[in-house]
């Protein structure tokens, strides 16, 4: 993956320090890697070629900077995220060991500071990413060049600022960022619109009339209350035709490309944010299931076939870092992997479906082992499929929350000591459902574009258990109300209260009132 370190240098611009990518692997680093690759194939895990470099700790700084890519648009938060990858580091905060690169080929860096344990066990743990970054259905709509891509979208940005200038495409790229999330990652796999409109029959005069005798029909179906009903519809078919738009509209950035006054550059770089955005989305839907997968097979290439004896310390001590989770905190490593352990157990000895369910003594359930030996082929097909929230929703059970304590916990005011306040399992996996539920993101859905008739943007929160960020949702109001060029409102769930936010100004503080039945509301309601 070696490239010319001036154009690295010239797509760099703003933000994070040059990378300089061309160290090559070692002799002896690629009879490791050729080694765990065949080992890996061997279990079964598939993937596209993996692609190694060895980058320096500074180095590895700058590409983490620029998410993993060595070409990304000019932007001063890359150089934001260099400074506080350095000073994680110098400061014992945490460190960086690998990244893999969804793309075909698979791009992968290791640091060359780590020791040869920790080489192999990235170099393990990068295969089993690279094998469901290509089987994973939530990774099948990415672009696989993304790479190429990334450079694509540096040039065009590049284009934009020789023309417009740094200063008004930074400006522009802070608001496109700020509003980012708000897409719908489930689009790519379904139609939210129909794709055609069913309408009415043109005669529909006696549509509404009800079977009746001709002695009977003036009783059964009153000439003046049909032409109240007509009337009626016809009021609400027209209603109907005005509303844009016409559904709610989850994939904001998607509206706004259609219908914002943008001039062509701002849609471009618009456009590219949104592409990237669904790019990274499926990372954000499979963090738990991803890196438990890693780590599943890390694991087990390293301890039954990679470990040497003088390497068990270093291991233990890397691996045992990884998967760390203090009480109440949330670890997807450790959650994902234990999860799947905890799978390939139980399909390994039968305890799961109806047979299993109907046991109601412990003791049996325990003892319980048709040595069906299913685990390994239930691990895969659950990794073609699912997400975190299916994952957790269908396999987190409550023994599996009573072993590893996975309570709700506070720390107590008085004493500073952290107190189990909850032990209830369903509420504990709601939680974790919340947490998980569209990338942690609240819903958001457009659901009018010309509210009171003035052109003015109406979202609302959708409720699902997560509430709306207050700072975080001034900053995307004001970024929507750049972007949509007249006022932007947002309709949200506070406690028991619906409020409307409005932002007039961009620059000034936003308004909220109660939304009562007084205060006019949007076309349709989420």
């Amino acid at each position: 993956m070696t490239l010319p370190s001036g154009h690295l240098r010239k797509a760099a611009g703003r933000g994070a320090p040059v990378p300089h990518l061309t160290t090559d692997l070692s002799p002896e680093l690629r009879e490791h890697m050729l080694r765990i690759k065949a080992r890996a194939i061997d279990y079964g895990l598939d993937f596209h070629e993996v692609v190694f470099e060895v980058l320096s700790f500074d180095t590895m700084n700058q590409i983490a900077a620029y998410g993993g890519f060595p070409v990304r648009y000019p932007h001063w938060r890359w150089g934001m995220a260099y400074e506080d990858l350095s000073k994680r580091d110098a400061y014992g905060m945490g460190r960086i060991y690998e990244m893999v690169i969804n793309n075909d080929p698979c791009y992968a860096y290791l640091q060359e500071s780590n020791s040869l344990t920790d080489q192999k066990l990235v170099m393990a743990h990068v295969y089993a990413h690279a094998d469901f970054f290509k089987h994973n259905l939530w990774f099948s709509k990415t672009d696989r060049k993304m790479m190429d891509q990334m450079a694509n979208h540096a040039t065009r940005v590049h284009r934009h600022i020789e023309r417009q200038g740094a200063e008004t495409v930074e400006r522009f790229l802070d608001d496109c960022l700020a509003i980012e999330h708000l897409i719908d990652p489930h689009s790519p796999f379904m139609q939210r619109t129909p794709s055609r409109i069913e309408r009415a029959p043109r005669d529909s005069a006696h549509r509404d009339k009800l079977p009746a005798k001709d002695y009977m029909d003036p009783f059964i179906n009153p000439p003046a209350a049909l032409a109240r009903e007509r009337s009626a519809a016809h009021e609400e078919a027209q209603r109907q035709k005005a509303r844009f738009p016409s559904e709610p509209t989850r994939d904001v950035l998607a509206f706004l490309l259609r219908h914002a006054p943008l001039e062509d550059w701002q849609a471009d770089v618009l456009g590219i944010i949104r592409d990237e955005a669904y790019y990274y989305a499926p990372q954000a839907q499979t963090k738990v299931m991803n890196e438990g997968w890693a780590t599943y097979w890390h694991s087990k290439l390293m301890t039954e076939h990679f470990l040497e004896a003088s390497e068990i310390i270093d291991y233990a001590e890397q691996h045992a870092g990884v998967v760390f989770m203090p009480p109440g905190g949330f670890n997807p490593y450790k959650i994902g992997v234990e999860l799947w352990k905890d799978i390939e157990r139980r399909w390994d000895r039968g305890q799961h479906g109806p047979d299993w369910d109907r046991l109601d003594d412990l003791g049996a359930k325990a003892r319980y082992d048709d040595a069906s030996m299913l685990g390994r082929k239930k691990m895969f097909e659950i990794r073609s499929i699912y997400n975190d929230v299916s994952f957790i929703d269908e396999f987190l059970t409550p023994e599996f929350v009573e072993r590893h304590k996975m309570y709700q916990y506070r720390h107590d005011p008085h004493t500073g000591q952290l107190r189990v306040v909850s032990r209830d399992f369903d509420r504990i996996k709601q939680t974790l459902l919340y947490r998980l539920t569209n990338m942690g993101q609240p819903f958001i859905h457009v659901v009018d574009a010309n509210y009171r008739n003035r052109g003015e943007l109406v979202l609302q929160h959708q409720w699902t258990g997560l509430e709306v960020d207050a700072a975080k949702a001034v900053e995307v109001l004001r970024a929507l109300r750049r972007l949509w060029g007249r006022p932007v409102h947002l309709l949200a769930q506070v406690t028991e209260d619906m409020v409307l936010l409005t932002i007039d100004d961009p620059t000034q503080d936003p308004k909220r009132q109660n939304a009562n039945e007084n205060m006019a509301v949007p076309a349709h309601s989420v």
